[in-house]
């Protein structure tokens, strides 16, 4: 399970510190070996068209170039910053390396960087979609902000993942423990077993970090 790899555009910041996700301790996973339930990709998955127009999709959400040529400046995301990492594995323990990985969520403002998904604020800071790809060692690791909930949804974030092992995958990535979540219909639908596959147990980040989050979670593919 070791296809040629590719290389993919990402910004520096991430590349220095991927390698040493595979370091660190993972928790166990869920005994069910099953792979992270299938949910829908949702009406606001950007579209590769849409998402061509701009050069900024890379690993970290939180930075986004703005303005004109002339007069372009860094903008930093609104919210309360997340450091999401973790490994892509199979049911059978083994890392799967190569996989290529996006998420997609809305911003602090509870707007989709989406054709229809711009509310009454949309967040210029923030690029709400991100691509990245698993290392050798099955790990990968974004920068991007703690969900927050809009109209009718508790927090989550999307996950797509791809590989020639298991095809494509989409599904949904949501905060342990939130109250939202007895109340969203797509999380109430999981079974305790699928629940522990998408929980993300978020831990405050050590003083002085450049975010205020961090949320070490295994992605199990099928």
């Amino acid at each position: 399970m070791k296809p040629q790899t590719r290389s993919i555009a990402r910004r520096r910041v991430l590349g220095g510190s991927i390698a040493a996700v595979a370091v660190l301790a993972f928790p166990a996973l869920a005994s069910s070996r099953r792979a992270l339930p299938a949910m829908t990709e949702g009406p606001f998955y950007p579209p590769l068209d849409y998402r061509a127009r701009s050069l900024d999709w890379d690993a970290d959400l939180t930075t986004v170039m703005v303005g004109s040529s002339r007069t372009r400046t860094l903008a930093r995301a609104a919210g309360e910053h997340l450091d999401l990492f973790g490994i892509v594995v199979d049911a059978d323990d083994r890392i799967v390396d190569d996989a290529e990985i996006e998420i997609w969520q809305c911003d602090a403002f509870s707007s989709y960087r989406h054709p229809r998904g711009g509310g009454a604020q949309v967040d210029e800071g923030f690029q709400g979609f991100g691509a990245t790809r698993s290392d050798r060692r099955g790990a990968y690791r974004f920068r991007t902000i703690r969900p927050v909930p809009y109209p009718g949804r508790t927090p989550h974030i999307h996950v797509k993942l791809r590989h020639p092992a298991f095809g494509e995958l989409t599904s949904q990535l949501f905060v342990a423990g939130d109250p939202g979540n007895a109340g969203d219909m797509i999380y109430r639908r999981l079974g305790a077993d699928e629940r522990q596959l998408v929980n993300m147990k978020l831990q405050r980040a050590p003083a002085g970090s450049a975010v205020q989050w961090v949320a070490q979670h295994p992605l199990l593919v099928g």
